[in-house]
């Protein structure tokens, strides 16, 4: 199912499926910022990543005294069906709650909230954890937003750059070829300002940015100033990411947690986590992004 929010500024809709943005357009010039989810290239608008971010080493955890098998990359949130709760101006609600499927891959009750809100031209996304279980878990969470580039016929991806608001040494984690956190680092520039978009920049995945001071990642077309801008500030990754070739689209990913270790083990305490909640406590996370001109 499918819910549209708007006001003067955007018109914002949301899908049950993966509890993902599925578009947003700005009313001034009726640009659709939100990557389309062609299966061709790549088939996701704006996953949400939980009950982990990236992958599990060797597709395995243990947990509760067993050993899962899985090869779900970022977790099962961004595939699962979520379940509506309300409507109420500017604001829609939806829940994801444990059941079979979820607790053969994650054994712990849980209730994931996704809490979408539109202010002026800024669209907020709250993830609320909610630990229903009768023992203490930890996980990882992050977002995962596509954004379209070229913005219209007019322009081409190369006309754009990811632009920081504090000059930056953007320091990556470097995690090919496994998709696993290697112990290995480079830094994607130096006292940079912008990232232009370029054809190959992603031909090695993503990189996995960490200690930025910037309060702001955005997309922006360049000598226009039109942008989509994400807040960034409360998270301590932030991940940008596309296909390989001329980009299509650009993720900006502000993550609270990374991917499994090469060298680390299976136990999923060990594993990088977001945060831990001990039975009827919630943790909540934010993603505020504006639409700007």
């Amino acid at each position: 199912m499918e819910y549209t929010i708007e006001n003067e500024y955007l018109k914002v809709t949301v899908t049950t499926w993966g509890a993902q943005v599925k578009s947003v357009v700005r009313k001034s010039d009726g640009v659709e910022h939100i990557w389309s989810a062609d299966p061709t290239v790549w088939g996701y608008h704006a996953p949400i990543l939980f009950p982990y971010t990236g992958r599990l080493k060797d597709g395995k955890l243990e947990a509760k005294g067993k050993t899962i098998e899985t090869e779900l990359q970022h977790g099962f949130a961004r595939t699962s069906e979520h379940v509506f709760v309300r409507q109420n101006g500017n604001t829609v609600v939806m829940e994801l709650t444990d059941s079979p499927e979820t607790l053969a891959v994650w054994p712990w009750k849980f209730r994931l909230v996704s809490t979408f809100t539109l202010e002026r031209d800024t669209l907020h996304h709250t993830l609320t954890v909610e630990n229903t279980d009768s023992e203490p878990f930890s996980f990882g969470i992050g977002f995962h937003p596509a954004f379209a580039v070229p913005f219209d016929s007019a322009h081409k991806a190369t006309d754009y750059e990811l632009r920081f608001d504090e000059m930056e040494s953007p320091l990556c984690l470097e995690t090919a070829p496994k998709g696993l956190v290697n112990g290995k680092c480079y830094y994607l520039g130096r006292n940079i300002r912008a990232i232009p978009i370029e054809a190959g920049m992603f031909d090695n995945d993503s990189h996995c940015m960490v200690n930025l001071t910037s309060k702001t990642l955005g997309l922006y077309e360049k000598g226009t100033g039109r942008g989509v801008v994400c807040a960034i500030r409360d998270f301590p990754y932030c991940l940008i990411w596309s296909k390989p070739g001329m980009p299509k689209f650009v993720c900006i990913e502000p993550w609270n947690s990374l991917p499994s270790s090469e060298a680390g083990g299976y136990r999923w305490e060990e594993k990088p986590a977001a945060a831990a909640v001990q039975p009827g406590q919630r943790w909540s996370t934010t993603l505020s992004t504006a639409f700007v001109r």
